[in-house]
């Protein structure tokens, strides 16, 4: 079986769910959210706009 390109790291929520997902070969974080039919992705970004990057290897959270 090949490596999950993204792990989850943090949820939160059950009918509106807030997600932090990281891409496993480049380390940047992206936030997912979604509520009812409607959801969205984006990079998260920190106080200066630059995209927020978790240190490899990165562990998946239930």
């Amino acid at each position: 079986m090949a490596e999950k390109r993204f792990v989850k790291v943090y949820s939160d929520g059950m009918m509106t769910v807030s997600e932090i997902w990281v891409d496993t070969q480049t380390g940047v974080n992206y936030f997912f959210h979604a509520s009812g039919y409607a959801g969205g992705l984006t990079p998260l970004l920190d106080r200066d706009g630059k995209p927020v990057i978790s240190r490899l290897p990165v562990e998946e959270k239930d």
